[in-house]
């Protein structure tokens, strides 16, 4: 079954070096770098998670969606309601807690969105997280606009999560765990599966398969894993609002993918790093006159985005991919149409 050219699956050997020489500077990076840079790195990494669960959906199955972040809210949420103000609870019932109440959401929820196609699909994903959001928002016993705290980080017994150190490794392992997770699904036949329902879901129904239920099955593990990088975040920044389940975040995820390249969960990771430091970048911009360059950060970011989309469609990833692999050769040259009887040639 192949794939659409705008996804990558298999990288060059290069780039596979390049991403694990990343990895290892990730690993390294608290070693040589302040505690403020080190949470700002795991950050990052909580939010490439994130990225990589709505590429499951965007990239691999063909769905985008609008509300992803309502179950990464919803996970950082959960954390705070299960966290009393006395003292903190243990993260081995607390982590699998708050994923389940996102996967269930998600479960609830794509029951009724992967029954529609396209531009319909979009816009009720978009509609139950926004109804998400105006019930946390428009609630006092939910935290409000305010948002509420989380008091204490989760207890783990093995390590103290308190130490900025031991946080940002274990986000790193995380980080590690749900990418080969993922790339082990990929190239599983439910992955398989998946990618056949992104190119041509008519056909893969006349196979024989449920497409129904696969595309269930891949919104609700996509809820769960948004939950698990929402846990993460309620974790580092210990403080959860409303404007974790709206749109603007769902829209920062699709650019991430957009930037580092759909259909590779390694492309989501880089695309959340890019997006990141971008987002810093343009935001520290200094005045020119009495414009404040640094202001309209949105701007910069959305040219940034067009230039990508427009000059590489596969995006960063991609791009590090044919700088390695270079041009592919030239195709050899058409074989001449044979020669009539008339002209000589045999009948």
């Amino acid at each position: 079954m192949s794939a659409p050219v705008s996804n990558l699956e298999a990288l060059p050997r290069s780039v596979q070096l390049l991403l694990a020489l990343a990895f290892l500077a990730l690993a390294a990076f608290p070693l040589v770098g302040s505690d403020y840079y080190a949470q700002v790195v795991a950050r990052m990494m909580i939010l490439a998670i994130f990225a990589m669960s709505l590429d499951l959906l965007q990239g691999v199955t063909g769905l985008v969606s609008l509300g992803h972040a309502a179950f990464f809210g919803l996970a950082g949420y959960a954390l705070a309601f299960m966290t009393p103000v006395s003292e903190p609870v243990s993260l081995w019932w607390t982590l699998p807690a708050a994923v389940a109440v996102s996967a269930l959401a998600a479960l609830v929820i794509g029951f009724l969105v992967v029954r529609t196609h396209g531009i319909y699909f979009i816009m009720v994903t978009l509609a139950f997280a926004q109804m998400l959001f105006y019930v946390f928002f428009d609630s006092k016993a939910l935290g409000g606009s305010d948002g509420v705290y989380v008091n204490f980080r989760p207890v783990a017994g093995l390590f103290d999560l308190e130490d900025k150190r031991v946080f940002y490794y274990f986000t790193f392992a995380s980080l590690l765990l749900v990418y080969g997770f993922l790339r082990r699904l990929l190239w599983s036949p439910f992955g398989r599966v998946l990618a056949g329902i992104r190119v041509n879901e008519h056909r893969m129904r006349a196979m024989g398969y449920g497409t129904f239920g696969y595309k269930l099955a891949a919104f609700t593990l996509a809820g769960a894993l948004a939950g698990f990088a929402g846990y993460l975040w309620g974790m580092q920044s210990g403080f959860i609002n409303p404007e974790l389940l709206g749109f603007h975040l769902s829209a920062h995820a699709i650019m991430m993918v957009i930037l580092g390249g759909m259909g590779n969960f390694a492309g989501a990771i880089v695309g959340a790093f890019a997006f990141e430091y971008l987002l810093h970048w343009f935001k520290d911009l200094p005045y020119i006159g009495d414009f404040n360059t640094g202001k309209h950060w949105q701007l910069w970011m959305g040219l940034f985005i067009v230039f990508i989309v427009t000059f590489a469609p596969r995006g960063l990833l991609g791009l590090l991919e044919r700088l390695f692999r270079g041009r592919s050769a030239a195709p050899a040259p058409a074989a001449a149409p044979p020669r009539s009887a008339e002209q000589g040639g045999q009948p």
